[in-house]
């Protein structure tokens, strides 16, 4: 999987594909991560990329020129199966949607700023849009980081166990079920006695009952859908 991202800050994506998961993945050549300057193709003098908007108000826009050239540019070397618009009003992320983009080949993902892009871009060049919340951060390169995590964690290879990220929270519509490690007992706080059972068959239905009374202890949306 190749994933492009585009942004006006390229330095705030450094650290999160540098380390840990994201790093090895990429290492080990299963997935290649690959931060576009949207300031290279600006056509002004000063590298401008927004500018007022239209009818007044407060905030600047993004301008389309810039992204029309790099997307134009990405696309003529290769095929992508989606252009992806980070924005707060977008569908939703959940595991199903990052369950799907995990199936892709080459995806784009377009930070926004400002007040947002100009909205021709949103209406010629994007195939989906995606928010990470009900709330606004300074930037989309945030939110891109999350869902490029999302993915790539899933693809084969990529996490060490192959079942891990098939029985995390959510892949099954129900929260995680709570997780112990040693030691069995500590200042008398003590592990439930079935983990220590050894029968599989009654710890899975253990984590089952749990995962079913956190999702309606904590999510109880997560049932009712």
């Amino acid at each position: 999987m190749r994933i492009d991202i585009i942004t006006l800050l390229p330095r705030l994506l450094d650290s999160p594909f540098s380390h840990s998961i994201l790093k090895r993945a990429q290492d080990k050549g299963l997935a290649e991560v690959v931060v576009h300057d949207l300031r290279e193709f600006s056509t002004s003098k000063q590298r401008q990329l927004d500018d007022y908007a239209y009818g007044g108000g407060a905030g600047m826009v993004m301008m389309i020129e810039p992204i029309d050239l790099c997307i134009s540019k990405l696309k003529a070397e290769r095929d992508y199966d989606e252009v992806i618009y980070m924005t707060p009003d977008g569908e939703l992320l959940n595991q199903g949607i990052a369950n799907e983009l995990s199936l892709k080949g080459n995806l784009i993902l377009l930070c926004g700023h400002y007040k947002g892009v100009d909205e021709r871009v949103r209406e010629h060049f994007i195939t989906r849009e995606i928010s990470i919340g009900n709330y606004v951060l300074s930037g989309g390169e945030l939110a891109a980081a999350v869902v490029a995590d999302a993915i790539i964690r899933l693809l084969p290879g990529v996490l060490s166990d192959e079942t891990s990220a098939l029985t995390d929270s959510f892949q099954d519509d129900l929260v995680a079920p709570p997780v112990y490690t040693r030691p069995a007992e500590y200042k008398g706080m003590v592990v439930p006695e079935v983990l220590l059972s050894g029968h599989q068959a009654k710890i899975e239905e253990w984590r089952y009952e749990q995962s079913v009374a956190r999702t309606r202890a904590r999510r109880p949306g997560l049932l009712d859908e």
